[in-house]
């Protein structure tokens, strides 16, 4: 057990010293060469390459020193080890996060991406880079973190507080998750916490967990009472009690990670990301993956405060890895304008489905679930749905000629059951659910008797287009879906149903040209 913190030199005080004795080094020569008039021209080139190959070696020498290891630069920066000394509340922390590596390994692997960027903020500001490792007590590093009092990303802002740092909540965007935007308010909050508590790093932490007023009320408690002030002797909540050891013990592992057993993940000391700006209002992240040829869940992580994956109510700038940077810019500025997403507000009517209206617009009911962040299948009246529609579409208009308007009204027309006829044939024929036709006739079960006549509901070119099919059935298209199999391709499929590959993407916006085992696609077939 370290009872003292391992100190490391101060390489950048060495590196100016160096760089002193240098300059006094030449100022000798100089001198040297005034008063010693027998110096001929020889012996003073040769002293200025000696003194630029003596620059050189310094130059080499200093840029040695610049730590190739990001823990081996945060440790260079810690400023709060002399807090910690031998603490039972610390070791009991560290006992813990050593009898668990993973969590600590974890943390780190998810925070690789984010954690330079957090390292550069803080020495800019000259902040304890102990600090860094605060997502890891937060979020464990997981932009996607969601606490049980609403807390939300690396840095788990409440939405007030998020607010009162101008972190921008929407349906589509919430800055709480947005990397460079909730690090740089968090950054002003412990500032301003900081400042606030005489500049004690330690409360001003343990007012980032339990808030100003609660420290500062424990606070005035001590001082009525004759008791010491400071953190360790404050009355908090446990949760408070145990959030600034926990960042203390953190500290120990990551300055001395082989003497607890932990494994750091290497973490090169370099940008992950470069901030690129975006110019186009609706971007899919999906689409700018492609852009950038880089994988969709990755550029979700470096830009998770989409929500919906869409570039709206944001910052027009995408984070973006930085050896992909150029490539996404270049491949950016030669996009056409009808190539974009766009985006369709459907406000949800009586009798409408999830399955209907995914089928009207022609996108898979898991791309609306996804995109409307529905958990279940389950829709109210007066709901407004997004919908992504066919580039060069006016909002106005059908995704495609051959479906009813949105805003049609919806017309009721009587179907007598024939022979034959079932809930499935008649859904199909109408294009309608079969829960629906079952709510609007009040059915049970599934069981249809000869003459009886059935209310079905739908918009005039529904009901059009159904009344033709019984008539005639040429030409009618039949929405079938198909589930992707490992080894399959977009050609495949195409080939096996007898469709064109662009009309295959076309059904499929969201798909891209790599398929997933498992993915369900649209087809139209005749």
């Amino acid at each position: 057990m370290l009872s003292s913190p391992i100190r490391t030199l101060d390489l950048d005080a060495l590196a100016r010293v160096a760089r002193a004795l240098v300059v006094v080094f030449a100022a000798t020569l100089a001198g040297c060469s005034t008063t010693d008039q027998q110096d001929d021209s020889g012996q003073d080139t040769d002293r200025a390459l000696a003194m630029q190959q003596q620059a050189r070696w310094l130059e080499e020498a200093e840029t040695e020193t610049e730590p190739r290891d990001i823990w081996e630069r945060m440790r260079n920066g810690f400023k709060l080890q002399e807090e910690i000394g031998v603490n039972p509340r610390v070791e009991r922390q560290r006992l813990w996060y050593v009898s668990k590596p993973s969590v600590l390994e974890s943390a780190s692997e998810r925070g690789s991406l984010y954690i330079h960027y957090v390292v550069e903020r803080l020495e800019e500001r000259n902040m304890p880079l102990e600090l860094a490792l605060l997502p890891v007590v937060e979020s464990s590093y997981n932009p996607f973190a969601y606490s049980r009092s609403h807390a939300v990303g690396l840095w788990q802002f409440i939405p007030a507080t998020g607010r009162h740092y101008n972190l921008r909540q929407t349906n589509w965007y919430d800055g709480r998750r947005d990397i460079t935007a909730s690090t740089n308010a968090a950054l002003n909050y412990l500032e301003r916490l900081h400042e606030m508590f005489n500049g004690d790093w330690l409360l001003a932490l343990a007012a980032y967990n339990a808030g100003e007023g609660t420290v500062s009320r424990a606070i005035e408690r001590n001082q009525k009472l004759g008791l010491p002030t400071d953190y360790w002797n404050l009355p908090l909540p446990q949760e408070t009690q145990n959030y600034v050891p926990k960042l203390l013990a953190l500290s120990q592992l990551v300055m001395a990670p082989e003497a607890y057993g932990v494994n750091l993940n290497p973490i090169a000391n370099e940008p992950y990301f470069e901030v690129v700006e975006v110019k186009q209002q609706r971007l899919d992240l999906s689409q700018a993956a492609e852009l950038a040829n880089i994988d969709a869940d990755e550029m979700y992580q470096l830009n998770p405060a989409f929500k919906k994956r869409i570039t709206l109510d944001g910052p027009q700038h995408l984070l973006v890895p930085t050896d992909k940077a150029e490539q996404f810019t270049a491949n950016l500025a030669l996009m056409k304008p009808r190539e974009l997403v766009d985006w369709q507000q459907y406000r949800v009517r009586n009798g409408d489905s999830l399955h209907g209206i995914a089928n009207r617009y022609h996108v898979t009911v898991k791309t609306l679930k996804e995109i409307n962040g529905l958990s279940s299948n389950h829709l109210r009246v007066g709901q407004q749905l997004s919908i992504p529609m066919e580039p060069g579409m006016k909002p106005e208009q059908p995704l495609f000629q051959n479906v009813a308007r949105a805003s049609a009204p919806a017309v009721t027309r009587n179907h007598k059951v024939r022979s034959g006829d079932s809930l499935w044939t008649l859904a199909r024929q109408y294009k309608v659910d079969v829960k629906d036709i079952k709510r609007w006739n009040n059915l049970k079960g599934n069981h249809l008797r000869a003459g009886q006549v059935l209310k079905l509901q739908g918009g005039p070119a529904q009901v059009a287009s159904a009344s033709s099919a019984t008539r005639k059935s040429q030409g009618r298209e039949s929405v079938t879906y198909y589930k992707v199999r490992r080894g399959d391709s977009l050609y495949m499929i195409a080939k096996r149903f007898n469709v064109e590959m662009k009309h295959l993407q076309r059904w499929n916006p969201r798909s891209g040209s790599a398929l997933k085992p498992g993915q369900t696609l649209t087809l139209y077939l005749p």
